[in-house]
């Protein structure tokens, strides 16, 4: 696991954080979070990349974060929004692209990227948490499992999921 922090430089992160938080970027509701079936659980998203290839307009504001990861092989980009709740709600392990077979899987990095700071965090199987800090970047093992949070002390949660080939 590789943490980088401050991944992107101040002015390129402040014009893709105002972007992403701003009242004209587009966002989806989806009633699953993580394959559960509990119905009070909901997300955000927002799709980039999918079917190897570009499924957004905006896809051009992340090559930034596209050139700097190295990307090879795209196997999906997409950004999540959770909603404030009153207390952290944990969501179920998981890993990310679950329909690939394992030798596949093992083939693939995951990357997080924090859009903005507050009390939410990334878990991993292992107890390894980490925290939710704007410019943030996580990268793994796509067959690691891990799970994400809601959080308190903001409105919103925002990440963005990156899984690709080196």
């Amino acid at each position: 696991m590789k943490i980088e922090d401050d991944f992107l430089e101040e002015n390129i992160f402040d014009e893709l954080q105002s972007f992403i938080m701003g009242a004209n970027f587009s966002w989806y509701y989806n009633d699953v979070i993580d394959f559960d079936d509990d119905k009070n659980k909901y997300q955000f998203t927002h799709t980039f990349y999918r079917h190897n290839s570009p499924q957004s307009s905006y896809y051009n504001n992340l090559l930034a974060i596209i050139d700097k990861l190295g990307l090879y092989s795209i196997v999906g980009i997409k950004a999540s929004l959770l909603t404030k709740t009153q207390t952290i709600v944990q969501n179920e392990f998981h890993v990310d692209n679950g329909y690939l077979s394992e030798e596949k899987l093992k083939q693939v990095t995951t990357s997080i990227f924090y859009v903005n700071t507050n009390n939410g965090y990334t878990e991993f199987e292992d107890g390894v948490k980490v925290e939710s800090i704007a410019n943030r970047m996580v990268s793994f093992p796509a067959n690691m499992k891990h799970t994400g949070t809601s959080c308190t002390d903001e409105k919103r949660r925002i990440i963005i999921n990156f899984n690709y080939c080196k």
